[in-house]
């Protein structure tokens, strides 16, 4: 099992935007450091907590500075972009990074991003199943272009002002063939996007917020997908998001990323819930969906949905976890704000060199 990171990133009010921008620099940085696999960085434009508002501009900042981790949008929102952006953009990016680059998509989720756009009664799935249907074409295309797909308003051509010899009309390629991996976010239970993912072989990354029972709901709509073309599903493509905490002691662990006024994991989590109820979304909390919505508390959500403790309790609970869901083939471990640097950089050290030796170790048994 692969160990990657996820992080909104989300931060509570007092501190300055250059100071949390550096602090989520150095969270994957890092990881890097730790070996982690990837990184993925989401992005909002009109969220006072959340910080990063282009992922691809905020991980560019990075690639000097790590070596081996894979950097990843988490994600590019497509109905906020003209898909030829994105898709030079992003082929710029794979060849700065030397093909460690993963695009991570999503339509968008805020309502007020999309309101400042001017895209709120904008049906925003629909941009972003557009958007990705002509960015794969221009990677898979060459000029001069005339891409014009049925249903789609996107439409792509450098037919009238192409010049082979000036060089002009051509949009630039990505370093990885045939295209870098695509990732995308499962965010619902049941989710019929996943089916989609698997015929187009886009790979799915389950949200830290959805309980187990949900979660294992993805993986059957994603073999559906794959086999709908006559491929198979390889699980080692599943990614799973989970909050965790580590730490070296259980009674810190219990109190920092449950307890505390001030943890990190408590105000994630209150935020998460406000946003839920006000969007009418709160079954995702919900174990039973004919719950009433009074039902659904912090508390519960914390004891069910964040994973804290020792390395050798941490690693039970994912291992618990895998058994409940299925076998997948990289945990992603959520990034919080750093209220005390120390316990936040531990965790993560812990989770790398002793967290995954423990589980691996039972997974190559398994």
């Amino acid at each position: 099992m692969r160990l990657g990171y996820f992080a909104m990133p989300l931060h509570p009010h007092g501190r300055t935007w250059q100071e949390t921008l550096t602090e989520d620099r150095e969270a994957v940085i890092l990881a890097d450091r730790l070996g982690f696999h990837d990184a993925f960085i989401g992005e909002h434009l009109t969220d006072e907590h959340e910080n990063v508002t282009n992922s691809l501009l905020f991980l560019a900042t990075l690639i000097s500075e790590t070596s081996q981790i894979k950097l990843a949008t988490g994600t590019t929102n497509l109905s906020q972009q003209h898909p030829v952006l994105v898709a030079a953009n992003s082929a710029m990016f794979d060849h700065l990074a030397d093909g460690r680059f993963i695009l991570g998509i999503s339509p968008g989720a805020l309502a007020s991003d999309a309101e400042a756009l001017g895209i709120l009664d904008t049906d925003r799935n629909k941009l972003f199943a557009d958007a990705i249907e002509v960015i794969t074409a221009i990677w898979e295309s060459e000029p001069p272009y005339e891409l014009r797909f049925p249903g789609n308003q996107f439409e792509v051509s450098t037919a009238r002002s192409f010049d082979r010899d000036l060089s002009v009309g051509i949009l630039p390629k990505p370093l990885q063939e045939p295209r870098p991996e695509i990732v995308g976010t499962v965010v619902a239970p049941f989710s019929k996007g996943v089916i989609a993912m698997g015929q187009k072989d886009f790979h799915p990354l389950s949200a830290n917020f959805l309980l187990p029972q949900w979660v294992k709901t993805h993986w059957p709509n994603y073999v559906q997908g794959k086999q709908s073309t006559g491929a198979e599903a390889d699980t080692s493509d599943w990614r799973i998001a989970r909050t965790i905490f580590v730490a070296d002691d259980a009674t810190v662990a219990e109190d920092y990323g449950r307890r505390r006024e001030d943890s990190p994991y408590r105000f994630y989590y209150s935020q998460m819930l406000k946003k839920m109820r006000r969007l009418g979304r709160l079954e995702l909390f919900k174990s039973d969906r004919d719950m009433p919505d009074e039902s659904v508390t912090l508390e519960g959500i914390m004891d069910d949905l964040v994973i804290s403790g020792t390395p050798e309790q941490v690693a039970a609970e994912i291992l618990a976890f895998r058994e409940e869901v299925g076998d997948f083939g990289e945990i992603v471990y959520a990034g919080m704000d750093w209220v005390d640097e120390g316990l936040g950089r531990r965790s993560m050290e812990l989770m790398a060199n002793e967290v995954m030796p423990i589980v691996n170790t039972e997974v190559g048994r398994s």
